[in-house]
């Protein structure tokens, strides 16, 4: 038995209300809100925390293949499976790869994990985060989310067995953007839907579900991509489910993340799902994947750190200026203090497992935490007698802080703070997701993977602290 044995999701905290757009650009607004990617953020730090929110129940793994996949890579030369691994900290001997190019790709880079994990690779883990961008006052613009899942697939304690898919390929133009669009680009939607998305979904779930023998009536739930809630629903409708089969397309809370969507609602299905139950996921882009899967009694073991539920819970909202200013479509008035230098290659390099999986030392001799790295102990003065100690997952609360309102930001002020970890170590860092307001001395934060800034075309990644998010719900499943 192969299939999926963990899933965690990530959704970022700033949400723009879509009538926030609308007092701005007089478009009609559709219901709801979508979810923006900070200032600092984008599709691969995004994957690093559904990653994260992914792995860490399982405690130590090693994965034999790590996946991600993305519409909006950071780079268009250079891998951002490397760092996601280096982020997340596994070994080096791994095989990492970027799927991309489609929105299909997330389901792509699952069917190669598994396929791995079939031809004999214990786990391989699949992290994707997309962040597309429509045009101010088009479709796009309110319909398109940002956010990220992740899944490990294996062949031990499996929570949804995997019992088969059909994949179909065909060149359809639908939506594209060159290297050079900064826009989601798409055509007459008439065109696309018709003669692409309707006929491809129906002939690979019609294959799908006659190769196994089975009914629309049979299947739990139905995680069908759409462009948007109104054609989802009307396929749906059209292959023959109740719309009570059909998973939440979080269009409302949340928007419609790009080659993420569709995973996000898979872990949201997988976040309700019983034993037995059969969910089929159905993708698009230039053709079409649809995957089947079991679950197990494995489901009711297993919690996510904070899942799809404890990141939707928490929010923060931004208005349609923010916005604009974070995705960089207004200019700013720059900052009256130097650009920020390219970070150093080789510095990169030698401080890799403090940079990206964010690693300190702690002293043999008297068991001091400290950070960042030390050959000489702060506490008792030993040489050389430290061993690596990782932050990540350390508790930590604010010893002090200070508002910054000259330091150029994209979300001012700059908020930086001296952090006491739990069990020992201090550090000074930025915090970011936060209300300079209702910051206090004592209060717990948590660590967040982030593009600390760019210069000549490097995204420099960093850890920066944040207020802890809401807690993945203890009392049990959804309907518990």
């Amino acid at each position: 038995m192969s299939g999926i044995v963990a899933y965690g999701a990530y959704v970022p905290l700033g949400r723009l209300p879509r009538r926030s757009i609308q007092n701005v650009t007089g478009e009609p607004a559709a219901p709801g809100e979508k979810a923006v990617a900070g200032y600092d953020e984008d599709s691969l730090s995004m994957a690093v925390e559904a990653g994260w929110d992914c792995l860490a129940p399982l405690g130590q793994v090693s994965p034999g293949v790590v996946y991600f996949a993305t519409t909006t890579p950071p780079y268009l030369e250079k891998q951002g499976a490397a760092t996601l691994a280096g982020a997340l900290d596994l070994p080096g001997a791994v095989r990492t790869a970027d799927i991309t190019g489609s929105l299909r790709c997330g389901s792509n880079a699952l069917l190669a994990a598994l396929d791995a994990v079939q031809g004999g690779v214990e786990t391989a883990l699949v992290a994707v985060g997309d962040c597309r961008l429509g045009a101010p006052q088009g479709a796009w613009e309110q319909v398109s989310g940002d956010g990220a899942a992740a899944f490990m697939l294996g062949g031990q304690n499996v929570l949804a067995e995997y019992l088969g898919g059909v994949s179909l390929a065909e060149d359809i133009l639908s939506q594209w953007r060159t290297a050079n669009d900064q826009f989601v680009r798409t055509w007459e939607e008439r065109f696309f839907i018709s003669k692409g998305y309707n006929r491809l979904v129906k002939k690979a779930v019609s294959s799908l579900l006659g190769r196994h023998a089975l009914q629309p009536a049979d299947v739990h739930r139905l995680v069908l991509y759409g462009p948007n809630p109104r054609y989802q629903m009307a396929l749906a409708r059209q292959l023959g489910f109740e719309l009570d089969q059909v998973q939440d397309s979080l269009f409302a809370t949340a928007g419609m993340a790009g080659c993420a969507g569709p995973l996000l609602m898979l872990v949201g299905a997988l976040e309700e799902a019983r034993p037995g139950q059969l969910i089929l996921l159905v993708t698009f882009g230039e053709g079409c994947d649809a995957l089947l899967f079991r679950v197990t009694e494995a489901i009711e073991r297993f919690r996510p750190r904070r899942g799809l539920r404890g990141h939707l819970a928490s929010r923060r909202e931004i208005n349609y200026h923010t916005y604009l200013k974070w995705r960089q479509i207004i200019p700013q008035e720059p900052p009256r203090r130097p650009d920020p230098g390219r970070p150093s290659a080789p510095g990169m390099w030698r401080g890799g497992k403090q940079k990206l999986a964010f690693y300190g030392s702690r002293c043999q001799e008297c068991g001091t935490p400290q950070f960042p790295p030390q050959r000489v102990c702060v506490h008792c003065q030993a040489v050389d007698k430290m061993v690596p100690y990782r932050f990540l997952d350390r508790p930590a609360s604010i010893v002090t802080y200070t508002v910054d309102y000259l330091t150029f930001s994209q979300d001012p002020p700059a908020v930086f703070a001296v952090l006491d970890f739990e069990g020992g170590g201090r550090m000074i860092c930025e915090l970011t997701d936060c209300d300079p307001q209702k910051l206090s001395i004592g209060m717990q934060v948590e660590m967040t993977f982030r593009s600390y800034y760019r210069a000549d075309g490097i995204v420099n990644y960093y850890w920066k602290a944040r207020p802890r998010r809401q807690e993945v719900q203890q009392n049990g499943r959804q309907g518990d």
